[in-house]
């Protein structure tokens, strides 16, 4: 199943492999319009803290004027880490739609499973899977490549 605006965090995803980041893309949406999109961005600005999510959830959050995103979607390519699962959960995502499980890495349905921790004040609807192949196929070609480099 194909999703418009999975395709849009795909190609913020794309985008991030060309800058040399590893790719994955997110968007947040408010009824039906995007309000923020990015890419990981943690190599070129120096920030660990530079995931897809905060970047798409800062921009959504400046265009808006506000802190929480209340009534927003959140689109990522692959499961959010823990610091991103908190960071959806403190801007109120209202849902949160991911493409690819990230075992090693991922905070929601694996790792900590943040949002199943009674620290956690807000819980957002979680749909996983969705193009979860084609975002995997991203992930595996852009460390391939990088393999071969070396």
């Amino acid at each position: 199943m194909t999703n418009s605006f999975m395709d849009e965090a795909l190609i913020e995803a794309r985008a991030a492999a060309e800058r040399g980041e590893v790719p994955i893309g997110a968007i947040v949406v408010i009824d039906g319009v995007v309000v923020g999109r990015g890419g990981n961005r943690t190599r070129e600005n120096n920030d660990v803290t530079a995931h897809a999510e905060i970047e798409a959830i800062r921009q959504a959050s400046a265009a808006l004027g506000q802190e929480r995103l209340t009534g927003a979607d959140l689109y990522v390519t692959l499961e959010p880490c823990t610091m991103c699962a908190a960071a959806i959960s403190f801007a109120r995502i209202r849902r949160l739609y991911y493409g690819a499980e990230d075992p090693k890495g991922g905070g929601v349905d694996h790792g900590a499973r943040f949002y199943s921790q009674p620290t956690c004040h807000h819980v957002p609807e979680v749909y996983s899977g969705l193009q979860e192949t084609e975002a995997a196929a991203i992930l595996r070609q852009f460390f391939k490549n990088r393999r071969e480099e070396d």
